[in-house]
């Protein structure tokens, strides 16, 4: 596995969080952001919340970063 696999696979990783709709499938899960308010940020499921509400916010970079990983595709092979 080299290094351009394991960007491709974060890349797909961060389009995967982003296209989390939080009103159906993260809340009635009990994954909002609401959820970890006050001290119970530092737990694995606060992180996990966390990270995806980034991939939420950081639409517009991970869209272009898309861009320009597509082009690399194209024209390398």
């Amino acid at each position: 596995m080299g290094f351009w696999t394991l960007i491709e696979g974060l890349l797909l990783f961060a389009n995967a969080f982003a296209i989390l709709n939080e009103d159906r499938f993260l809340g009635p899960r009990g994954w909002t952001l609401a959820e970890i308010q006050g001290g119970r940020r530092n737990t694995l499921k606060g992180q996990i919340i966390g990270l995806i509400h980034a991939c939420h916010f950081l639409r517009l970079p991970l869209i272009l970063f898309n861009i320009i990983i597509i082009m690399v595709k194209l024209f390398s092979g």
